[in-house]
């Protein structure tokens, strides 16, 4: 089983769709706590880790064979907290880091949410590794009233809008998981990564062997 830690209840329905496309039969838990972002927009991320932590530690206990973080802004303390729980804790970014790095130097990092910001593009230096990268950062400061209003197409407007004023990149990044479907909407003509889809399939990955290792220590 795979739990799916969520800062916003809108989540729950991309996920389990990408879960029917792409790895059907896997069982989701779907755990919502909006107060963690709130909270890490105002104090940070580590603020949270504790908070994090025990959210974690209950999935674990409910079962999950591993646990995927849909939030960027707490993505890296979730990740953190993987040793000490036993299964892997996966971040939804991580992968969409590691294609953006492989595309180019030149990499706009486009987030709704500030607090968003240096986390993904520490993510996406560490996946860059030696490799020197230009990173650009780009706040669609319009774009979140709209998110807490419940305008999704005015929200996913105004993220397009702002991906499509960028020059001189080569590779966009959508820092937040609920930017994903602006994705279709821009005219850009370099690649727009959204997390939502690679950060499925790696921890339906990751659920899937760890499930399978933990049978074979039991009938072992």
């Amino acid at each position: 089983m795979l739990a799916l830690l969520h800062t916003s209840p809108v989540h729950v329905p991309v996920f389990d769709a990408l879960r029917d496309e792409d790895a059907p039969g896997l069982e989701l838990r779907h755990v919502v706590e909006e107060q963690l972002l709130a909270r890490a927009r105002e104090l940070g991320p580590d603020a949270v880790a504790g908070a994090v932590g025990a959210v974690l530690a209950q999935a674990v206990a409910e079962g999950a064979d591993a646990v995927l973080c849909t939030c960027s802004t707490i993505g890296a303390v979730a990740e953190a907290a993987s040793a000490t729980l036993g299964v892997p804790v996966l971040r939804v970014d991580r992968p969409m880091a590691a294609a953006a790095v492989a595309r180019g130097r030149r990499i706009a990092v486009v987030a709704a949410v500030a607090s968003t910001l240096e986390p993904t593009a520490a993510l996406l230096r560490e996946e860059a590794g030696h490799r020197p990268l230009a990173l650009r950062m780009v706040l669609a400061e319009h774009a979140w009233p709209f998110f807490e209003a419940g305008d999704t197409e005015a929200y996913l407007a105004e993220i397009a809008r702002t991906v499509d004023a960028l020059t001189d990149v080569d590779v966009v990044v959508l820092a937040q998981a609920s930017m994903a479907p602006a994705a279709a909407r821009t005219t850009l003509t370099v690649p727009v990564l959204a997390s939502p889809r690679p950060g499925l399939r790696a921890a339906a990955a990751a659920a899937t062997a760890a499930a399978a290792t933990t049978g074979q220590t039991r009938t072992g």
